[in-house]
């Protein structure tokens, strides 16, 4: 099965069970081969939960769930030791984190605390476990959800923090087709069960072998690189893009061309992620946020301010 097929195999099924838009696949799939995390800002009731646990039993991969909580404790996610009086024994429990996919709902309502322990689980890959440092499951993906519009009683995340995640999206409502489907659809948690894997971590290993092998010629480097450069020098934003940003977006660039097909990037590789893999990562001027400007806005912006590399075919 090729890379294509893999994906629309995927997407046919996927979508038998999550009504909504399909490029959500791309950006799932992306995550996935680059063992990055994943941030869904949308409102509750959109799918999003449904959306994880049908990818997640069709790549054969497990998945766990958590919902923020602000009692909610570093070892609820990480893990916690216990003794046993019977045996005088410490056993210890492992958290929800063992797992490949995590899901966790409204992660803005978690503590400071907690959010750094999972982060910081997230960035390196491993968790403490009786006081010794223990590699996670491979692979490993967060996908976490936030409220856009409820702050009362949420602990935002600080910069620093959402740039841990690669790719931040939303799912937004269905179309009206889409909506009256899902009024008589079955339970999700049924029509899930009903699925069947169609790829496996074999599949997973062989199109990460295979990123590496993709292209991507030096004109299209150094227009990422001016893109950054352009929303550093951007009135309307207070923080741009950082090298870390360049490179996550060159990164999922690869990747997005590894799931069409080929073995280069073009740039509409770049301008389709853009907004996705940096939104999360610039910061606006409050002056800006006062006359309604988005961090979207300014992406997109910047794509029009830019020159955008002519490629030829036999160049790329």
């Amino acid at each position: 099965m090729t890379v294509v097929e893999l994906k629309r195999a995927l997407q046919q099924q996927l979508l038998t069970v999550y009504q909504g838009d399909d490029s959500v696949v791309d950006y799932l799939l992306i995550l996935l081969i680059l063992g990055a995390h994943g941030l869904v800002e949308d409102v509750p009731g959109t799918g999003k939960t449904t959306l994880v646990k049908a990818f997640a039993r069709l790549t054969g991969l497990t998945t766990q769930r958590v919902q923020g909580t602000p009692d909610l404790a570093p070892g609820d996610i990480l893990g916690w030791a216990q003794y046993q009086p019977a045996t005088g024994q410490i056993e210890y429990r492992d958290g929800p984190i063992v797992t490949n996919i995590l899901l966790v709902d409204e992660i803005n309502r978690a503590p400071p605390r907690t959010q750094s322990a999972l982060l910081q689980a997230m960035a390196e890959g491993s968790y403490m476990r009786l006081g010794q440092v223990t590699a996670l499951p491979d692979p490993f993906l967060v996908l976490a959800t936030q409220n856009p519009i409820e702050f009362e009683g949420t602990f935002p995340l600080p910069e620093a923090q959402r740039d841990r995640f690669l790719i931040q999206f939303t799912l937004g409502y269905p179309d009206r087709e889409q909506e009256v489907r899902i009024m008589t659809l079955r339970e999700p948690d049924q029509l899930i069960e009903g699925l069947k894997p169609v790829m496996s971590v074999q599949h997973l290993k062989a199109l990460r072998a295979q990123i590496d092998k993709v292209h991507c010629d030096r004109r299209i480097l150094d227009w990422i690189r001016d893109l950054a450069e352009a929303s550093r020098q951007d009135g309307n934003l207070a923080l741009g893009i950082s090298p870390r940003g360049t490179r996550m977006l060159y990164r999922a660039s690869l990747a997005r061309a590894l799931l069409n097909g080929r073995g280069y990037v073009v740039p509409e590789d770049v301008t389709g992620l853009l907004v996705p893999v940096c939104q999360g990562r610039v910061l606006l001027k409050p002056s800006a946020q006062a006359r309604g400007v988005t961090a979207r806005s300014v992406l997109e912006g910047l794509i029009g301010q830019v020159a955008t590399p002519a490629l030829r075919g036999e160049e790329v």
